[in-house]
């Protein structure tokens, strides 16, 4: 199970941080990525982390996110900072075991889904 927080509604230019928690982190090989669905449009993938501390980041995202893991308490954060409208979606962190570079963003690579945290920027 994965519990996401940290959602809200900000003006642009403003930050929020989106938290994950979950008890699948507990191994050391594994991918964990936080994907973004606006209404009426595909889910697409913002960030991604792996067990080695690779990171990933969709361009339109590239300097403004910045995804963490809290090893102390095996949370995964997403750092938004410089929010603009077009951030605004629902936002889903997502697991699964170690998937290749190239497949991080992917969702269908994705075994264990978040209910979603909701980030509107006006």
């Amino acid at each position: 199970q994965l519990v996401e927080s940290g959602g809200g509604s900000v003006q642009a230019g403003g930050s929020l941080r989106l938290s994950c928690a979950s008890s699948h982190f507990t191994g050391n090989m594994f991918c964990v990525g936080w994907f973004r669905q606006a209404p009426g449009k595909e889910r697409e993938g913002v960030a991604a982390i792996d067990s080695d501390h690779y990171t990933i980041y969709a361009d339109s995202v590239k300097g403004r996110f910045a995804i963490t893991k809290d090893n102390a308490a095996n949370i995964f954060r997403l750092q938004l900072n410089s929010l603009r409208p077009e951030d605004t979606a629902m936002y889903y962190c997502a697991a699964t075991g170690l998937i290749s570079y190239d497949a991080m963003l992917t969702p269908e690579y994705y075994r264990f889904w978040g209910q979603g945290t909701q980030v509107t920027v006006s």
